[in-house]
């Protein structure tokens, strides 16, 4: 990849540096904001208060003062000072009295003079074209490689406007959609972009840009779905059996939810479809989201084949295990748990079992899609936490011979359209509500100043026979900050709470230290529970119906919900008390403000979605969510959603897209996949 137009070897290290390679990415690269004539103020309109505010005018004076640069600025109703404490030798070099600039930023006013800190500033070269032609000034992303060799945002406007006025940009939106939506063309939205009159004409740009990227992504994920769901699978289902049956009719000892009865009729129709299910459920934390795995285990089983449970850490493995255990040893089934830390025997001794291709039940890590693990009769694959596995790990669960059904569960309820965008290729269950007799928890936020109130309550909660969860959070992504963290918390919490038996659990322990300690915390002789976040999801213990966070404020929503999953699950009224620090942000305390006033996770998701992003939601790198160059997966949901619309109905009419008016749209789309196939697969 390469530039058309000329530049120079300095320039081209700094745009490649951005990642910016060739023409089009010249003309993807669109200002970040703009500068409307009509929304200028003069200076001596400005009031100095803080208010944010646009100036176009000379520079008269630019005074140097240690590393403190100074330049006043005036226009026909007074003077303003910009001032610069870093940086202060590129605009001194960029600047000089009698230059026409444009200043933006936040007003204050110092003394006499009012003030700008390091304001946005871009030079105009012909500010009597500016009063009578241009509304609208483009400002571009700038960064330290740009100002080396000053390219600036007049820079990257000529580019594009040379781009634009030498080849007309074809279209790639299919006419009767652009028409249906009242779209501007291709080529108009990028001028309207680069060079608009007035912001309504930028905006109208953004969106078509913003609009074409969500359909070629949702046109891609449909048209994998499409394929996927012609697959047939090889796997022979005669309906649920005795296994099943027993189960539900003599085992459960309670009745299963509306939510979780139609998850199970979704799931019974996928396997006698006679194409392969793949099927995700959410559910909030507590919702009974592992019934309805073990309903499909069992139907699995019945009809005489095998069913792995994976999950993303040894410790929810190991959870899981137990679970599985206490439901389906009782009728007999085979059930083993594999993980990366168990004994080469223990292992060997499992794998000969499998490989033998008997009905048998298997819980486990990433382990069990290693080499090596032969399951001749694999069924079912249940991944718990699906989100938590990185796109490469879940693109081997279905490498097998004879491809398994998939049914992952989510215990972090994600938004309607995001889910759409990051599990693309699976038809999705909900279930909503939680099991009958489950009281809300009440939550509380509580500063550090309290923590002696907050041990108070403790001592009355464990004085009834109740038990209590203490949790530290993950330090600046440092596992030994964590542990350092929780260990000191033990120490001061025994001694608290001298008459109670304290236990510690934290992520480097042993597998079969974990294990000792949930289990004295499981069967009650453990009363308090000093933990990291390692009990985030999967850990059931009933009686367990406090919990305190300390520096709740340093958690993410979604987490801190995850977190208060694990108590309300007894017939004790529960309580989760955050504790926070007093420094907080503005976002911090929004989040913990969010906690106190619901329990319901997809409300906590969107608002965590709102306040973070989806990317750093997700966490980008594990769920493999793509970057979008103009798009916002929060800000542009209504897009979105209009977005898959249109790609339904035009996949409705042309599924093949063959039809002659739809040729220029099937070899872009062709090369669209063609660049990204390997993430739309492991989708």
């Amino acid at each position: 990849m390469s530039f058309s137009i000329p530049v120079s070897i300095p320039r081209l290290k700094a745009l490649h540096a951005h990642n910016l390679r060739s023409d089009q990415d010249l003309l993807d690269f669109i200002p970040r904001r703009y500068l409307d004539r009509n929304s200028v103020s003069s200076v001596g309109m400005l009031k100095g208060s803080g208010e944010e505010a646009t100036i176009i005018g000379t520079v008269k004076d630019i005074r140097q003062a240690d590393k403190r640069l100074e330049v006043i600025v005036e226009d026909s109703t007074g003077r303003l000072k910009c001032v610069w404490f870093r940086g202060t030798a590129y605009f001194k070099k960029l600047l000089s009295p009698g230059d026409e600039i444009s200043v933006f930023g936040k007003v204050q006013r110092f003394g006499a003079w009012l003030s700008i800190a390091h304001p946005d500033v871009e030079k105009i070269k012909d500010n009597s074209q500016l009063t009578k032609t241009v509304g609208t000034i483009p400002v571009y992303p700038s960064n330290n490689f740009f100002k080396k060799v000053w390219l600036g945002s007049q820079q990257f406007q000529q580019w594009a406007l040379q781009l634009l006025s030498r080849d007309t940009l074809p279209d790639l939106l299919p006419e009767s959609v652009r028409l249906r939506l009242k779209l501007t063309t291709r080529h108009q939205a990028y001028l309207y972009v680069h060079s608009p009159e007035n912001l309504k004409q930028a905006n109208a740009g953004r969106v078509y840009l913003k609009f074409e990227e969500l359909f070629f992504f949702e046109l891609a994920v449909h048209t994998l779905k499409l394929r996927s769901a012609s697959k047939p699978a090889q796997l022979h289902f005669n309906g649920p059996g005795e296994l099943t049956k027993t189960f539900f009719n003599e085992v459960l000892p309670f009745e299963l939810t509306a939510g979780q009865v139609n998850a199970l009729k979704d799931i019974r129709t996928d396997f006698g479809s006679g194409r392969l299910m793949n099927r995700l459920i959410q559910g909030d934390v507590g919702s009974g989201k592992t019934i309805v795995a073990i309903g499909a285990i069992l139907m699995m089983l019945d009809n005489g084949y095998q069913a792995i449970f994976m999950a993303p850490t040894e410790i929810l493995a190991e959870q899981h295990y137990r679970t599985l255990f206490s439901y389906l040893n009782p009728l007999g089934v085979d059930i083993r748990l594999l993980t990366g830390k168990r004994k080469s025997s223990q292992k060997k001794e499992i794998l000969n079992a499998a490989a033998l291709g008997s009905p048998m039940v298997i819980a486990g890590t990433h382990a069990l899609i290693q080499e090596g693990v032969e399951l001749p009769r694999l069924g079912l694959i249940v991944v718990d936490e699906q989100h938590r596995f990185g796109v490469e790990q879940r693109a081997r669960f279905s490498s097998a011979s004879i491809p398994p059904h998939t049914l992952a569960m989510s215990a972090t309820p994600i938004p309607r359209s995001l889910a759409l965008s990051v599990f693309g290729k699976l038809d999705i269950s909900v279930i909503k509500g939680l099991p009958s007799g489950r009281k809300p928890i009440k939550t509380g936020i509580r500063p550090d100043t309290k923590r002696e109130d907050v041990y108070q309550f403790l001592d009355t909660v464990l004085t009834d026979g109740g038990q209590v969860y203490i949790v530290y959070p993950l330090v600046e992504e440092s596992e030994a900050l964590d542990l350092e963290n929780a260990m000191d918390g033990f120490e001061t919490v025994k001694g608290r709470f001298p008459a109670h038996r304290i236990g510690l659990l934290h992520g480097r322990m042993k597998a079969d230290e974990k294990e000792a300690v949930m289990q004295a915390f499981e069967a009650g002789d453990t009363a308090i529970l000093v933990s990291t976040t390692v009990i985030e999801v999967g850990i059931n213990v009933p009686n367990a119906s406090v919990m305190v966070i300390e520096h709740a404020e340093r958690f993410g929503l979604s987490q801190l919900h995850q977190l208060r999953g694990r108590i309300g699950r007894g017939s004790r009224q529960s309580y989760c008390i955050l504790i926070t620090s007093p420094k907080q942000s503005k976002t911090g305390r929004e989040r913990l403000r969010v906690m106190t006033e619901t329990n319901d996770g997809f409300l906590i998701s969107e608002a965590d979605l709102r306040l973070r992003g989806p990317g750093d939601f997700l966490g980008t790198r594990q769920s493999g969510v793509p970057e979008f160059r103009f798009a916002d997966l929060v800000e542009d949901e209504a897009l979105l959603q209009e977005a898959a619309a249109q790609v339904k109905l035009l996949l409705a009419d042309d599924p093949e897209l063959k039809k002659p008016e739809h040729e220029q749209l099937r070899l872009y789309f062709q090369k669209y996949l063609n660049e990204r196939r390997k993430f739309f697969e492991m989708m």
